[in-house]
């Protein structure tokens, strides 16, 4: 028997990203980088870490190291120097040292575009892939963070047990005009509204279509 991917309709579906594309009429991330290797290194430092603290620390990063070759130049303790305010530091200074590395010798410094390449760099999951695809190269996948996987599983839209199951079987379920943008709508929806804690239903405005699974 056909496993079921959604709760929701097609026409459901559509609904809810079209109001949510009224509600965040600009979806973007909230890193700030100025390209795909930019955001590549303040998405690995992102892992189990706030936006706003990445932030904090990726300017100095950036100005110290803006290229691979930098990166490499001013080696695991510069970049810890920097970076250690954030959780998990040791670990993600090696890996911004090895992929940058990796990066300068196999790719000439370039940040690859597809998936398979992405997740040979150390420190690229599948998860971060996906966010580089998305939002640096404008490509139509979803990458599923602790949010999106939070308000897939509430609405119905597509529920999973574990972050992979959501990522496996969302894209199909995603009208194609919506592909490039719905990680960031999902993404956003979850921060500020459909929150872990006291989810802000009497203010959601897809309230009327959601099978509030809690």
């Amino acid at each position: 028997m056909k496993k079921t991917i959604s709760l929701l309709s097609s026409h459901d579906r559509c609904e809810i990203l079209q109001i949510l594309s009224e509600c965040f009429p600009n979806p973007k991330s909230e890193l700030v980088f100025k390209n795909p290797y930019e955001l590549l290194c303040a998405v690995i430092l992102s892992a189990q870490a706030t936006d706003e603290s990445v932030n904090r620390v990726t300017p100095l990063l950036f100005e110290k190291a803006p290229t691979p070759e930098r990166m490499v130049q001013i080696g695991e303790d510069g970049i810890a120097s920097i970076v250690r305010t954030i959780g998990l530091w040791r670990a993600k200074s090696h890996n911004l040292f090895e992929m940058s590395k990796l990066l300068v010798e196999k790719f000439e410094s370039a940040v690859p575009r597809t998936y398979e390449a992405l997740i040979s760099l150390p420190g690229v999951g599948s998860k971060t892939a996906k966010v580089v695809m998305n939002v640096a190269f404008g490509l139509p996948t979803v990458a599923v963070d602790t949010h999106i996987f939070r308000v897939c599983n509430r609405t119905g839209f597509c529920p999973g047990k574990n972050a992979k199951e959501v990522e496996d079987n969302i894209v199909p379920l995603i009208d194609e005009k919506y592909l490039v943008k719905a990680h960031h709508l999902l993404l956003l929806h979850g921060r500020y509204v459909c929150k872990a804690r006291n989810p802000m239903c009497d203010n959601c405005r897809i309230a009327s279509i959601c099978k509030k699974v809690m």
